[in-house]
């Protein structure tokens, strides 16, 4: 798994972003869905880096603001829904 971490990554922050511009903008429920996955496919990377502290101590700390960010946009999404 260690050599399809990168993919992982860049596959879950792509998805997360997607979805991000497609709730804000055009406030599409799909949006929600593609948030998730991404974020799910950063956290199944995160879990990998996590129980390898010492390896990717730097990284883990960005992945932490990161994923925490995006929840909150998403949440907030979620609230001003109408």
């Amino acid at each position: 798994m260690k050599k399809y971490l990168r993919e992982i990554e860049i596959g879950g922050i792509i998805l997360a972003v997607i979805g991000i511009i497609c709730a804000l903008v055009w406030g599409a429920t799909f949006g929600g869905w593609l948030c998730g996955i991404g974020l799910f496919l950063m956290l199944l990377v995160f879990l990998y880096k996590a129980f390898h502290w010492k390896e990717y101590e730097r990284e883990n700390k960005q992945y932490i603001m990161i994923i925490l960010l995006t929840i909150v946009i998403l949440f907030i999404q979620l609230l001003t829904r109408k």
